[in-house]
C-alpha cells in the first residue's frame, strides 16, 4: 500500500481541522492578522473540545498523575498564561480574575517550587473557569485586532506574546491528553472528535539499517519564519559518526519479549534512577498496558482495546533505557538510544517537505489522521523505509537538554527552558499524533523528566560511539552570576554586603518575640532569605524569576555554588562559595523558595510576622496594588520592610503607576511621600528612613554604586 493510500485510509476518521503555525517573516500585515486570529481560535476551540472527553465535572478535580495538578488547573492554566504574559509585557493594564490567575499560574512540572498540595487550593467550579476562559478569549481577540503588527514578527514585538500563548496552549493540548489517558475510564467518554485508529496487523520485523555520518547543525537565528522557544536559538554543531538505527519504532510486540524475559524484575538492566522508579511504582509492564485473564489490553486516550501489537510501545525514558540494555546483552551489539544529534542526522537524511510547508503531514502527526498511535510501518521515510521518523509517538533520546551557544531567555518567559537545564530532563524528538504547531518543527526541543509519560516511545541504534554529555558545573548566565556575586561574593570599596546589611538594620527595630513566619519578596538568589532564617522559624522566599529561584534551591540542596564573573572582555574568573562558610547553612532548610508574582500572590502566603520587600517596589507593574494586598498578609503587630533606590522606569512600571518621582499639581512627590500616604491608615513608621548603600560588580573595573532607602512599618494591632 502506498503512503498516499494510507493517508486516505486514515483521514476520514479525524474530524478535527488543525491550523498550521503562521509564517511570520513574510506576507501582508492585515492578512497575517486574520491568519493569527484564526490560528488562535482554532487552538482555543480544540483545547476546549479535548476536555469534552471528560464524563462529568467530577473528573476535572481528580489527579490521574500524583505529580501533576488535577485537570481543572490545566483547563484554566492556558488562559491564565495569556493574561499573565500580556501583563508582564505591559500590553494590558489589569488582570481579569486575580484569584484564578494567582492559583492557576504555576505548577505544571515536578519542580521544587511547584505547589502540588491540594490543601492549598480551593479550586473554582468548572462553570467559573469556563466563564473565565470566555473572557480571556474576548481579550485576546481584541488584542489581535488592536496590537500593532509588522512583519517579520520579532520576539520583542507584541504579537510574539500572542504567538507564545497559542504555542503554549498547543503544548498543553498534548500534555492534557496524556493526563486524560491516565484517568480511570469511568471518568472518560469516547468522543467523535478523538477517535483511535481501528486496525492492527502483525508487527513487522525490526532491522538495523545504516545511517551515514555527517555534521548536524542546530540553532535558529532571530527573526525566524515561525515562532520559536528560547532553547531553539543559538548555535550548535555536532559531528555524528555513522551508526545503525532500527527501521521501526519498538512495537508492543517487541517490548513484550522484554517483559516475558523478566525485564521489569531484573535490576541489571536498569539505571539506578530507573530501578528506584520501578521499585517505587512496582511497575511490571508499561503504564498503558493492562492484563486481565491472561489477555493484554491497551489504553488509548478514551478506551481500552485489545493490544495492538504493531503499534509503538508507550514508555518513559527509564523503561526505554532498560530495554536497550537488555537488547544489547541479548544481541551482543552496542545498542542504546540515539542522541539528539543522531536523531537529527536520521531526520535530515529521510524527511523531505518540512512543517509548516507541507500539503499533507507525511506521518501520524499534527492531529491529521487519528487520535492514537498507528502501526509502525504505516508511514515510512527515505529510500530505506524508516518508519515514523516523524510522528506516531515522541522518541526518547540519550541527550539531556541544555542551551546552545548564544542561548538567551525571553524576558516575558524566563522559566520556559532554564529550569530544565539540570541534567534531569531528557529530550524527546519527532512529535506524536497529538503534536501540533511548534512541536512539529525540526528545530523543536522539548524535554521531560525521565520518569514522566508523554505519548512517547523509542527507536534504538547500534553505535560504538559512547555518549558523554557534559554539563557546566557552574553558573554561566551573566545576570545570575552578577547577583550571586552581589549576594554572596566579595565586598567592594568598603560597602557591606547589601542583603545582610538590610536584615542587620531591621533586627534592632522589631520585636522578635513573634518570629514564626517571614516572607522575602523579590528574594533573587536568596541571601536575605537565609539571613532572615537566623531570626525566624520559617521563611517563604518568592521571586518572579525561576532562574534566580533555581540557584537558591541548589544552594539549599548542595550547600555551595560555582559561577563565572567577567574580568574584562572574554576573560572570566571562576568563583565559589558555600553556605557553611557564610554561617548560613544551619537554618537553610527553614527557607522555602517558590516562584510568585508579588502583585498577585496565592492565598497561602499569609499570616506573616514580617514581610521584606528588598529593592522590589520600583520594579512592580502595580505598586499600589501590592501595598494594598500585602497588608492583608501581615499579622496585627507585624512588620513591612521596604528597601528601594526608587529608580522608576517605564519598562517595568507605567508612569501613571509610579508611586513617586513625579510632580502633582506642580509639586514634587517623592516615593517616601507616597509610601507614607499609602501606608498611614494601617501602619506606623517604626523609625526614620535609613540609607543602605550597595555595589554591584559588572567587571573588574566597572561597578554600580547605588543607595537604597530602608523603611520599617508596623501594622496596627
Amino acid at each position: 500500500m502506498t503512503q498516499s493510500s494510507h493517508h486516505r485510509r486514515i483521514q476520514a476518521s479525524m474530524p478535527l481541522k488543525i491550523t498550521h503555525t503562521p509564517i511570520i517573516d513574510q506576507g501582508v500585515a492585515h492578512q497575517k492578522r486574520a491568519e493569527i486570529k484564526a490560528h488562535f481560535s482554532n487552538t482555543y476551540d480544540t483545547y476546549e473540545r479535548l476536555f469534552e472527553c471528560l464524563k462529568d465535572d467530577e473528573a476535572y478535580y481528580l489527579k490521574p498523575e500524583p505529580l501533576r495538578h488535577p485537570l481543572i488547573f490545566y483547563y484554566a492554566h492556558t488562559a491564565v498564561f495569556f493574561v499573565n504574559k500580556l501583563r508582564v509585557a505591559m500590553l494590558i493594564e489589569h488582570n481579569i480574575d486575580d484569584r484564578i490567575e494567582s492559583m492557576m499560574a504555576i505548577g505544571v512540572d515536578e519542580m521544587s517550587w511547584d505547589d502540588l498540595n491540594d490543601a492549598n487550593y480551593d479550586w473554582p467550579a468548572v462553570a467559573e473557569v469556563q466563564a473565565y476562559r470566555d473572557q480571556v478569549r474576548e481579550l485576546v481577540l481584541q488584542q489581535i485586532d488592536e496590537l500593532p503588527l509588522t512583519l517579520p514578527v520579532g520576539w520583542e514585538d507584541p504579537f510574539w506574546i500572542i504567538l507564545m500563548g497559542i504555542e503554549h496552549e498547543r503544548i498543553h493540548l498534548e500534555t492534557s491528553s496524556v493526563l486524560i489517558r491516565q484517568m480511570d475510564l469511568k471518568h472518560v467518554r469516547s468522543h467523535q472528535d478523538w477517535p483511535h485508529y481501528p486496525d492492527d496487523h502483525d508487527a513487522p520485523d525490526n532491522h538495523l539499517l545504516p545511517v551515514a555520518g555527517g555534521t548536524v547543525v542546530q540553532g535558529r537565528e532571530r527573526p525566524g519564519s515561525t515562532y520559536g522557544w528560547d532553547n531553539e536559538y543559538g548555535h550548535n554543531q555536532t559531528i555524528v559518526k555513522e551508526f545503525k538505527a532500527s527501521q521501526f519504532l519498538v512495537t508492543n510486540q517487541e517490548f513484550l519479549s522484554f517483559i516475558e524475559d523478566g525485564g521489569y524484575l531484573d535490576q541489571q538492566w536498569w539505571t539506578t534512577e530507573g530501578w528506584q522508579w520501578r521499585t517505587y511504582k512496582n511497575a511490571e509492564h508499561p503504564t498503558f498496558w493492562l492484563q486481565r485473564n491472561g489477555q493484554w489490553y491497551y489504553r488509548t486516550m478514551t478506551e481500552e482495546i485489545t493490544m495492538p501489537w504493531s503499534w509503538p510501545v508507550d514508555v518513559n525514558y527509564l523503561e526505554a533505557k532498560a530495554y536497550c540494555n537488555w537488547l544489547a546483552a541479548r544481541t551482543g551489539k552496542p545498542i542504546r538510544l540515539p542522541t539528539e544529534a543522531e536523531y537529527l542526522r536520521l531526520y535530515d537524511a529521510t524527511v523531505g517537505a518540512v512543517y509548516p510547508e507541507w500539503d499533507h503531514p507525511p506521518g501520524n502527526i499534527d492531529l491529521a489522521y487519528t487520535a492514537s498511535s498507528v502501526p509502525v510501518d504505516l508511514f515510512t521515510f527515505g529510500a530505506q523505509g524508516f518508519g515514523d521518523v516523524l510522528g506516531n509517538v515522541w522518541q526518547w533520546t540519550e541527550s539531556a537538554i541544555d542551551g546552545f551557544d548564544g542561548f538567551e531567555v525571553h524576558p516575558s518567559y524566563d522559566d520556559f527552558s532554564v529550569p530544565t537545564f539540570d541534567g534531569k530532563h531528557n529530550l524527546i524528538k519527532g512529535g506524536s499524533w497529538a503534536s501540533t504547531g511548534n512541536e512539529v518543527l525540526r528545530d523543536a526541543r522539548y524535554a521531560f523528566r525521565r520518569h514522566f509519560f508523554q505519548h512517547a516511545g523509542f527507536r534504538y541504534i547500534e553505535s560504538e560511539h559512547q555518549v558523554n554529555q557534559k554539563f557546566n558545573t557552574y553558573e554561566t548566565d551573566e545576570l545570575i552570576s552578577q547577583y550571586l556575586e552581589f549576594h554572596y561574593g566579595d565586598e567592594y570599596f568598603g560597602v557591606p554586603n547589601f542583603p545582610k546589611a538590610c536584615i542587620d538594620a531591621i533586627i534592632p527595630h522589631i520585636d522578635l518575640q513573634n518570629n514564626a513566619r517571614a516572607l522575602d519578596l523579590g528574594c533573587a538568589v536568596g541571601r536575605s532569605s537565609f539571613e532572615l532564617a537566623r531570626y525566624f522559624q520559617h521563611v517563604d522566599a518568592l521571586d518572579f524569576s525561576t532562574r534566580f529561584i533555581r540557584n537558591a534551591i541548589n544552594l539549599v540542596e548542595h550547600g555551595d555554588v560555582k559561577y563565572l564573573i567577567p574580568i574584562e572582555g572574554e576573560i572570566t574568573e571562576l568563583k565559589s562559595f558555600s553556605l557553611s562558610e557564610l554561617e548560613l547553612g544551619d537554618r537553610a532548610n527553614n527557607v522555602e523558595f517558590a516562584q510568585g508574582d508579588a502583585c498577585n500572590l496565592k492565598d497561602k502566603f499569609s499570616d506573616y510576622d514580617l514581610v521584606f520587600a528588598g529593592n522590589l517596589i520600583d520594579r512592580l507593574y502595580q505598586p499600589r496594588q501590592f501595598l494594598q494586598s500585602i497588608s492583608e498578609r501581615i499579622k496585627p503587630g507585624g512588620y513591612l520592610v521596604i528597601t528601594s533606590p526608587y529608580t522608576w522606569l517605564e519598562e517595568f512600571t507605567e508612569k501613571e503607576n509610579w508611586l513617586g518621582g513625579t510632580k502633582v499639581n506642580g509639586e514634587n512627590v517623592t516615593t517616601l511621600d507616597a509610601l507614607r500616604a499609602e501606608l498611614k491608615p494601617g501602619f506606623a513608621e517604626v523609625t526614620l528612613p535609613q540609607d543602605v548603600p550597595f555595589v554591584i560588580r559588572e567587571t573588574a573595573r566597572k561597578h554600580q554604586h547605588t543607595v537604597a532607602q530602608l523603611t520599617i512599618w508596623k501594622k496596627h494591632q
